[in-house]
């Protein structure tokens, strides 16, 4: 049962052309359009600095933003109860979910991957691992967050909320522009967002090859664990 559920949400999610605008054609605009065009000064090549950047954004885009904007909707046309009645336990409901948005992240990565391999990207093998740990972290990380939002807040509200955070997170939130660019207090704030976090991660594994810093990940979990309690509390049905 979990697997059949977790395959529908994810074909599902592949199959919506608003989630696939988000999840795939914005971060592999970005990836080239930032690779290609210097719109804003980046280290030489510009692809192995852009490249953790997109790798964030992506998880982001789908395990936050896609997410609660799913969720919400599905909440307003009755999915949840529907499934709620059925013989599926409320555990599996929700791994099922979780299952489907690590594997849709790991097709989004691979498909920037292939991508910015043709660009010219050559990733430090050392670091993919650590890359990879940061992902499913990530991805637990901004779901929590996704769930939260899309399973307290009305559809439309969901929608306009979902996509107004994910533009300050890219501009604002450590992805396009690193914490340690940012004036004093505001970059130490954003290292603690874990869209900072992950885009440091990322930049660390993937660009030096070497391990992240203990903050990056005590900041993934924590923003996990924290929402993940949160959310189990104030998510509805309907």
């Amino acid at each position: 049962m979990l697997l059949v559920h977790a395959r529908t949400e994810a074909m599902l999610t592949l199959r919506n052309s608003e989630q696939i605008l988000l999840t795939l054609l914005i971060p592999v605009a970005l990836l080239v359009g930032l690779t290609l065009f210097d719109v804003f000064d980046l280290p030489e090549p510009r692809i192995d600095s852009v490249v953790p950047r997109v790798f964030a954004l992506a998880v982001m885009s789908s395990a936050f933003t896609g997410q609660a904007i799913a969720l919400g909707f599905d909440r307003r046309y009755g999915v949840l109860k529907r499934l709620a009645a059925t013989a599926l336990p409320r555990w599996l409901l929700v791994a099922g979910r979780t299952i489907a948005g690590l594997v849709v992240v790991a097709v989004q990565l691979v498909v920037l991957g292939v991508v910015a391999a043709a660009l010219g990207w050559s990733p430090t093998v050392a670091g993919l691992g650590w890359a990879l740990l940061l992902a499913v972290l990530g991805t637990l990380s901004f779901g929590a967050l996704g769930v939260l939002l899309g399973g307290a807040l009305k559809a439309e509200v969901v929608l306009a909320l979902a996509n107004v955070v994910w533009f300050v997170l890219l501009l604002a939130g450590g992805i396009i522009v690193p914490p340690d660019s940012m004036p004093g207090v505001v970059g130490d704030v954003v290292a603690l967002l874990p869209s900072g976090a992950l885009t440091d991660g990322m930049q660390t594994a993937l660009v030096e090859g070497g391990v992240p810093g203990w903050p990056v990940f005590a900041v993934l979990v924590g923003w996990g664990a924290v929402v993940t309690l949160i959310a189990s509390r104030t998510t509805k049905l309907s």
